[in-house]
């Protein structure tokens, strides 16, 4: 590998390769897509028995589709094998989005993102694991049991995409479609030692369920930036109907994602918007994140934003609590009969109610009060080009940790949340792109994140701050213990 990189010698060695390495042999004939999608399978059913990433194996469309690909394909990611998180439809395929409620539905259309995926070549083989309605940051829901960090099978490997980000991180494949309402891509990579975009607001369609989304945007988890950068090309675009969108950029972000940047004017953020205590792990990654930028020639500075309010902190969970209750309603649509308690999770049933109690008006001034939120945090962010704080204000939590915290009353989760991963949820807010960055290693062995957040629609910068980072400290050869394995 031109970085001296040296990964397992078989076959199934290469899905630790970047998807661009991938397509590239796929494209000369080094190896063929039937190889890797069966080795592909065959680490999914190895390893699944000890991570349980997947909810759905789809092998025998994905082979039969891998059969078809020859060399001279001229679609740029031919033959690569991709998972998909199950929170997204694609026709014919159960979508169950971690809930016992949806676990006899069968989703009769193709989201936009499945269409522009299969479109540049990939291979779906398979739907992965996610907490009921992607609620919770760890990935351990009452339907499938919990998925577990291929780093340390004691802890979690994030959520709510922590299916996905299992599944990279233990070589099954070398990325994976996911999504972020309040860190969803971000908390897992951070996690698992990957590269997570949450990109603007707009830049990726909802089409055709929805015109767009006050905080949800769907992405991948990748090994390395430039993936990330390239599948954001993959994926972003105007969709007919698209109530809103964000403005294409000058040059395709795949190309931005290996320019040098100017000197860039950094805010280090280390106080949490939210009530937390940091770990001074996690403060001091940050913190030598910031030198290494300095080393670059950047120039950074302490950035204060003033917390949340308490208000603003009720708007944000009224806003989810809204969103749950669509989605049990809609399990009540498949159902035929109204939900009782037992159909779905006690956090959920209680998001449920509360948000059934909202009345219109209610629901409206929540959604203007986390506007004007958004106005005051990015006003205050924009004396800056990029913010930098941690990833997470903890290590990731063993199994149980926020899921045991749910008796006596289930909503004490959503607080244990906020105190493990308070950096994030703040952007889905204010729209602006943000990315987690695993540019260290702990003691613990586990992997170190740093987050780095852009100006709105500001992609390009950031993602060509964060090449520049990751050609300076490199991380993609470090291998989690499962995969260095072989």
């Amino acid at each position: 590998m031109p970085d001296g990189t040296e990964y397992p010698g078989t076959i199934g060695g290469l899905l630790v390769r970047p998807a661009l390495e991938l397509a590239e042999l796929l494209r000369w004939g080094q190896v063929h897509a039937r190889e890797l999608v069966d080795a592909a399978l065959r680490r999914l059913e190895e390893r699944e028995p000890r991570v349980n990433a997947f909810l759905f194996a789809d092998a025998e469309r994905a082979l039969a589709v891998a059969e078809e690909i020859s060399p001279n394909d001229s679609r740029p990611f031919a033959g690569v094998p991709i998972a998909i998180k199950d929170g997204t439809p694609q026709e014919g395929l159960p979508m169950r989005i971690g809930s016992a409620l949806f676990q006899n539905y069968i989703a009769d259309h193709d989201a936009a993102t499945i269409g522009r995926l299969e479109e540049a070549g990939f291979i779906l083989i398979g739907r992965t694991t996610m907490p009921e309605f992607g609620i919770l940051p760890t990935t351990e829901p009452r339907l499938s049991g919990p998925t577990r960090n291929p780093w340390d099978l004691s802890r979690t490997p994030g959520g709510s995409s922590g299916g996905s980000a299992a599944a990279v991180a233990a070589g099954v494949v070398p990325l994976a479609h996911g999504s972020d309402g309040g860190g969803s891509l971000r908390i897992p990579a951070a996690c698992c030692g990957l590269v997570g975009l949450k990109a603007s607001r707009g830049r990726i369609s909802f089409a055709p369920d929805r015109g767009d989304d006050p905080l949800v945007t769907e992405g991948v988890l990748t090994r390395t930036v430039a993936d990330t950068a390239t599948l954001l090309d993959v994926l972003a675009g105007y969709e007919p109907g698209d109530a809103t969108w964000a403005q294409p950029p000058a040059n395709p972000f795949g190309e931005t994602a290996g320019v040098t940047p100017s000197a860039l004017h950094v805010g280090l953020m280390l106080e949490p918007p939210v009530p937390a205590d940091l770990d001074p792990v996690c403060a001091r990654a940050a913190e030598d994140a910031a030198g290494l930028l300095e080393d670059l020639g950047h120039h950074v500075e302490t950035f204060d934003l003033a917390p949340l309010t308490e208000e603003e902190r009720e708007a944000f969970d009224d806003v989810w609590a809204v969103l749950a209750a669509d989605g049990v309603v809609n399990g009540a649509g498949i159902l035929g009969r109204p939900t009782i308690p037992e159909d779905v999770e006690p956090l959920t049933w209680a998001l449920y109610e509360k948000g059934r109690a909202l009345d219109a008006i209610s629901y409206r001034r929540s959604l203007a009060d986390l506007q004007r939120l958004a106005r005051r945090v990015v006003r205050a962010a924009l004396a800056y080009d990029v913010l930098l704080t941690p990833a997470l204000a903890q290590r990731p939590v063993p199994i149980g940790t926020i899921m045991g915290m749910e008796r006596p009353d289930p909503r004490n989760a959503l607080s244990r949340s906020d105190r493990f991963t308070p950096y994030t949820a703040l952007w889905n807010v204010t729209g602006q792109p943000a990315i987690s960055l695993p540019l260290f290693h702990g003691e613990d062995g586990l992997p170190l994140g740093v987050q780095l957040v852009g100006r709105p629609a500001g992609e390009a910068s950031l993602l060509a701050l964060a090449g520049q980072l990751e050609e300076a400290r490199p991380w993609r050869q470090r291998l989690s213990p499962m995969t260095r394995g072989g």
